[in-house]
């Protein structure tokens, strides 16, 4: 591909600031403001998204009014945005309607019979860590796991904030590494390569970062009280969970896997005396509990769609890739670029195509392996995207959880792991067989 054209309109840094003005006041009105305050609570994340949006309409002067309304409309109301909605209209009819049967117990007794009690977070992070390895999304792991982490958390007396982390964080490992994740599939078609070999060279950077957290999450719980199990519990009623976890794992859609969930949960309720009134009960309120997130993601979107059409996507690509030099530098860019972006679309598969081909197009200018560049997209972009208190897991978690998309970053051990591989990758250039194979790629 010719630099002189790289696939993005070039932007005046003014008009390129100002496009992606709306990010800054969102951040400054929600994170500053919380910092600021010691509290996020107080700031209702919903507001800072309302505010950003309409100051993101008066500064995308392009079209007139209808048109710009239009424009957030219609990335507020993309099908994918539409299909997320669905699972959290699911998710919470499920999540609630086990609840009240008594599901979310008895899966907490059995964990803890089968599972040492005081070394409760370990398991809790290695069973996220293998279900979204083995179902391929966040989504789906945020679901199956986080009810079970509130219940942990309150019966241990501990931080549900953190609880929530210790799953977001697994789910993010298997996220990034698992063959049917939609962000693999993206970064090796973008790239170029196999899905197994760039599995191989992603090993190197989320396995590290996975142990290590693991070893935290170790050191932290020994000789910490264990939890006291009840006493009553039908081990029938895991029957859900278990339904959503093996289902996900055969590779069922999450939407039907939740529709079986929630089926499972109203037999297993009829069976122990819940009328259907009463669980029709139980999953609206589940359901109305997921008014704001939908809110929330709507915004999100909608706004992050306005800043896409006055260039501020393109404006990022124009200055992260106007200065590299060295294999180092580029593959800084490369994890920097999928970062920024990720930032600005709040979603790591959105984020992986949009830089896709031009991340293409610097790995091969400066020898760096498909497999290498698929990995930087792919672990960079699951850091981001775990980070931020906007993005669709963290939202569905908090909640899932009833605490603020905010509480669980002090926690996120995992990403910030994941971060520092990513950049001792790049500094030390491993795994250095990838260097020699695209050296010896570039020689033919």
């Amino acid at each position: 591909m010719d630099s002189s054209n790289p696939p993005f309109r070039h932007n005046s840094a003014a008009r390129g600031l100002l496009a992606l003005s709306p990010m800054a006041v969102f951040l400054l009105l929600y994170v500053a403001v919380s910092v600021i305050i010691g509290d996020f609570y107080k700031m209702p994340i919903s507001v800072a998204l309302v505010v950003a949006s309409m100051w993101a309409m008066v500064v995308f002067r392009d079209e007139p009014l209808y048109e710009r309304i239009e424009t957030f409309s219609r990335a507020a109301g993309h099908s994918n945005i539409l299909y997320m909605i669905w699972v959290f209209v699911l998710a919470g009819a499920f999540a609630a309607i086990a609840k009240e049967i008594g599901a979310v117990d008895a899966t907490v007794n059995l964990t803890l019979r089968v599972f040492p009690p005081d070394f409760v977070v370990p398991t809790l992070f290695m069973a996220a860590c293998f279900i979204s390895l083995s179902v391929g999304t966040s989504v789906g792991t945020v679901v199956a796991l986080t009810p079970l982490a509130v219940e942990l958390a309150v019966m241990s007396e501990g931080n549900v904030a953190f609880y929530v982390a210790v799953v977001l964080g697994g789910a993010f490992f298997g996220d990034n590494l698992s063959f049917i994740s939609d962000t693999t599939i993206a970064a090796t078609r973008s790239q170029g390569c196999g899905m197994a070999d760039k599995f191989k060279a992603n090993l190197w950077i989320a396995l590290p970062a996975a142990v290590a957290t693991l070893a935290a999450y170790i050191v932290m719980s020994s000789g910490s009280q264990p939890i006291v199990m009840e006493q009553n519990s039908d081990s029938w009623l895991i029957l859900p969970y278990l339904v959503v976890i093996v289902t996900a794992i055969i590779g069922i859609n999450v939407t039907v896997v939740l529709t079986l969930g929630i089926a499972t949960a109203l037999v297993l309720g009829a069976c122990n005396g819940f009328s259907l009134i009463d669980m029709a009960r139980f999953g609206g309120d589940g359901i109305a509990g997921m008014g704001d997130l939908i809110v929330i993601t709507l915004l999100a979107s909608g706004m992050l769609g306005i800043i896409k059409a006055a260039g501020g996507i393109d404006y990022l690509l124009q200055c992260l890739t106007a200065h590299i030099s060295g294999k180092r530098g580029a593959q800084a860019v490369l994890a920097f670029l999928v970062g920024a972006v990720n930032l600005c679309t709040a979603n790591n598969t959105v984020a992986i195509i949009t830089v896709g081909g031009i991340s293409r197009d610097i790995a091969h200018r400066y020898g760096i392996d498909p497999r290498k560049s698929a990995s930087l997209l792919d672990s960079a972009s699951c850091v981001v995207q775990c980070l931020i208190p906007y993005g669709a897991q963290t939202l569905l978690a908090t909640s899932l959880a009833g605490i603020s998309p905010a509480a669980p970053f002090p926690y996120l051990y995992y990403p910030w792991a994941l971060a520092a591989m990513i950049a001792l990758s790049i500094i030390f250039l491993f795994p250095g067989r990838l260097n020699r194979h695209a050296a010896a790629a570039g020689r033919l």
